[in-house]
């Protein structure tokens, strides 16, 4: 049974467009209350289960959260309220406070235009397909509302982000700080902005915050790990040692050398790696996904270090993690698992492992970079009708058999619709730039060509 609203990340639309509205919200979390806490069933008897909430900083959110704490009452289930938070924070809390689910109202990287519903399980990992499949069953029901002694209550979790702050300095060795580092950190505007500051400077390093006001409208707008050029140019400025960018529910990272280069999710899962392996720390291998660069790979094989790709998507380098029996896997875009510190991708505790490579070696970010060769790889975002099926269109498939041809061994080819927007990826990567780069632009026209006829 395919799905019908959860993508490749839960739900996730444009706000006022269904299903990103509020009736349809309400109505998610009375399925949602009723498919997730069914599932559990040590409550002692006559308990009420509940239901973690968390949001981060889109103005949409205070709607959408009215919303869904309606349908989960509904339901009978009591709700927590973290307010604006992490998404990892939220995974962490869901945990700790022991709730049956965790619930956040985000659409990560988007525009502030965009929100979405994502959900944890009560061991804080992300939803299975069956379960996502039972909630839209549930969502085909009428609403039955719970007698009225039997409705949910809410409550607030005040204490919400000095929790997930001290959750994330205690994957930090106790032997180690911070002291003397200068790093400039970029909060994208959004769920991080009132707690990664905080981390950094606890650990003792002097932090220059940007991108800490959020105002409902300016999430991920030019700031954030989406868009990291002003992070790029405020390291220089600051002669920084580093800085660091997150996404706008902060669970993506990408940081920034000291001389203002780029440095995306494979190349810190890189520098992870290859310090946890002259460690003896690293636990098998490393899980990326058919995004992660060629290069990369190439110089993880160099060390010895077993390398598997998963399809994209946070939630399936995670399967495969389990299936491996594996700690350490990501995305180039910056979702970085460390299962051996957290159940879920989290972008302040993935810096946080980079920068204990850092101090362990006493070796600045760029020198751990040394030894890994990234290859030229351009991506093409080509906008197409929902539903597009490009393996029924014969003039793309000879357009990447060629393009294919031409690389040989030295390079590979990708079309990925997106699990997100209406679009389809175009990867193209090689040892050549110039012929990577025409490539992509001629497939990209192929597919644009197709989807127009």
């Amino acid at each position: 049974m395919s799905r019908k609203y959860f993508g490749t990340d839960g739900i996730r639309g444009r706000v006022g467009v269904t299903p990103i509205t509020p009736d349809f919200v309400m109505r998610l979390g009375y399925a949602a209350g009723r498919v997730l806490t069914g599932i559990d069933s040590q409550l002692a008897a006559g308990a009420h289960p509940s239901v973690l909430i968390g949001k981060d900083t889109r103005i949409s959110g205070y709607m959408l959260e009215s919303a869904l704490q309606a349908g989960l009452s509904a339901a009978g289930v009591d709700v927590l309220l973290t307010g604006p938070m992490p998404t990892p924070a939220v995974a962490y809390l869901t945990r700790a406070l022991r709730a049956q689910a965790g619930i956040v109202i985000s659409a990560s990287h988007n525009p502030f235009e965009d929100n979405g519903i994502k959900f944890f399980s009560a061991e804080g990992t992300k939803l299975e397909d069956a379960i996502e499949r039972a909630i839209e069953v549930e969502l085909d029901q009428p609403m039955q509302v719970m007698p009225s002694a039997k409705l949910g209550k809410a409550r607030r979790i005040n204490d919400a982000a000095g929790r997930y702050i001290e959750f994330c300095k205690s994957t930090f060795p106790n032997a180690l700080d911070l002291r003397g580092l200068k790093i400039v950190l970029d909060c994208a505007h959004g769920a991080t902005y009132h707690v990664a500051p905080d981390v950094f400077h606890e650990l003792g390093a002097e932090v220059i915050a940007i991108g800490k006001q959020p105002d409902g409208l300016n999430i991920n707008h030019d700031c954030g790990s989406t868009h990291p050029g002003n992070l790029q140019q405020e390291v220089v400025h600051q002669q920084a040692d580093l800085g660091i960018a997150f996404d706008g529910d902060g669970d993506r990272v990408v940081m920034v050398d000291r001389q203002g280069n780029l440095v995306d999710g494979d190349q810190l899962l890189y520098v992870i790696a290859a310090h946890r392996h002259r460690h003896n720390q690293l636990q098998g291998g490393v899980v990326g996904t058919l995004m992660s660069n060629l290069g990369f790979q190439h110089a993880l094989e160099k060390l010895g270090i077993p390398f598997v790709r998963a399809r994209v998507g946070d939630r399936y380098v995670l399967q495969l993690l389990n299936e491996h029996r594996w700690l350490l896997g990501g995305e180039n875009s910056g979702h970085i698992l460390c299962l051996d510190k957290h159940s879920s991708g989290d972008g302040i505790i993935a810096a946080l492992q980079v920068l204990h490579a850092i101090r362990e070696s006493g070796e600045p970010l760029e020198s751990h970079l040394a030894s890994l060769t990234m290859y030229p790889q351009v991506l093409i975002n080509v906008p197409v009708a929902k539903g597009l099926q490009l393996e029924d269109k014969p003039t793309v498939r000879q357009s990447v058999q060629s393009a294919e041809s031409a690389l040989g061994d030295a390079g590979r080819v990708l079309l990925r619709p997106s699990g997100t927007e209406p679009k389809v990826r175009v990867m193209v990567e090689g040892r050549d730039r110039s012929l990577v780069e025409s490539l992509a632009q001629q497939i990209a026209n192929t597919v644009r060509e197709a989807a127009a006829s």
